[in-house]
């Protein structure tokens, strides 16, 4: 292994539950000269009145807040340039993204284009695309699942079906906080696809075939050990705090990793199944998961033994039963969360199968990670499998 590599992150992470609820106070005492920021997020969620508590403690501390919630999963261009809009029209300061992974995802494109207004968004699509700076950003995640707070990656629906990554330092944040409260009662479907999403991350930066290090190796396996032991418990019970610490946790850590040692062939063979069927992005994940593992064992058995060897308890054998192992514990697992387990099941048809795989191929800035190099004839059997 290389002994020279690059870790980039969050400089700041605060861990509390209940940091909402002061978050007002914790932004007051961090940029003391600020007066406006944008709270970037979804409908669902402020109506549902979980903001409440932060935007009174906003009011309190004496910042003038524009809500923009007009993200919606698998965000557009349109959704991004209207929120922008918004908070250049309201001279904000800050942006703060507070929801699901697509609330923050937004949210640093908000950033990046309240600084650099000059540069188009779609000269941004890449990696290392952004020539401007941003205005502050914090990340407050309210489900357990895509580490967006603390990567340096923007997905971007463009057109019908295409997903498009802006993959840049500039999208890292400067402060995320983890407030578990943010996430009691998130129901047990998001709950599992979610953290099963987190699950992927850890596997897969583990496994990355660019770019693994110490560092990111650390922080994926401590993740899949607390996402592993709390899934189920988070999906049983809403309200379970202890579960729901772990799981906001493990996602990050899981965040951490994949942002330096970068995901591969589930994530760029999930990205067609939501870019052209809607179905959510860590149902999509799951769906292919057990069938790209076993695609990926060839090659990858050493490192998936050694991860059975983190989470379960009774691993025995040669490195191939152990990687077996493992593969068929997540899939028990996302069957004991009663997500759909098949392509069918989520309304996919046989036919689509030949135009997903050939949609997968353009991923190739996921599938250059790949443990095992993957054409579309295998991303044409994955799917398969998968039907």
């Amino acid at each position: 292994m290389n002994n020279s590599f690059r870790f980039q992150t969050v400089p700041t992470l605060i861990v509390e539950f209940g940091a909402a609820r002061r978050i007002g106070a914790l932004l007051r005492e961090r940029y003391p000269s600020h007066q406006r920021l944008a709270l970037v997020t979804d409908g669902f969620l402020h109506k549902s009145g979980l903001l409440a508590p932060a935007l009174a403690d906003f009011e309190a501390n004496g910042w003038g807040v524009t809500i923009i919630d007009n993200v919606i999963a698998d965000p557009t261009e349109g959704v991004v340039l209207e929120a922008a809009s918004i908070a250049a029209g309201a001279d904000s300061e800050i942006v703060v993204g507070l929801g699901g992974g697509s609330s923050m995802d937004v949210a640093k494109l908000v950033a990046v284009l309240r600084a650099s207004e000059r540069q188009a968004l779609t000269d941004m699509y890449g990696v290392n695309k952004i020539v401007g700076s941003r205005v502050p950003l914090i990340q407050v995640p309210t489900t357990a699942g895509t580490g967006s707070e603390v990567t340096a990656v923007s997905i971007v629906t463009v057109g019908e079906s295409k997903k498009m990554g802006v993959v840049a330092p500039q999208l890292v944040a400067d402060l995320a906080i983890l407030d578990a409260e943010l996430t009691l009662g998130l129901p047990a479907a998001a709950t599992a696809a979610t953290g099963i999403d987190a699950m992927v991350h850890a596997i897969e930066a583990y496994t990355s075939a660019r770019l693994k290090n110490p560092l990111s190796d650390m922080l994926a396996m401590k993740a899949l050990q607390l996402l592993d032991a709390n899934l189920l418990r988070a999906c049983r019970d809403g309200q379970d705090r202890r579960a729901r610490e772990a799981m906001l946790l493990g996602a990050t850590l899981a965040g951490q990793a994949f942002a330096n040692a970068p995901v591969a062939a589930v994530h760029a063979l999930a990205y067609p199944i939501g870019g052209i069927y809607h179905v959510p992005h860590g149902l999509s994940n799951a769906l292919v998961l057990p069938h790209v593992m076993r695609f990926n064992a060839e090659v990858a058995a050493p490192l998936y033994a050694q991860l059975a060897g983190a989470i379960l308890s009774d691993v025995s054998g040669s490195v191939e039963a152990r990687a077996q192992m493992l593969i068929e514990h997540l899939e028990r697992m996302i069957e004991a969360t009663g997500i759909p387990k098949t392509l069918r099941e989520v309304g996919i048809e046989r036919s689509g199968l030949d135009r997903m795989a050939k949609d997968a191929m353009l991923q190739q800035r996921l599938l250059i990670n790949n443990p095992k190099p993957m054409t579309e004839v295998d991303a044409l059997e994955v799917y398969i499998a998968a039907f």
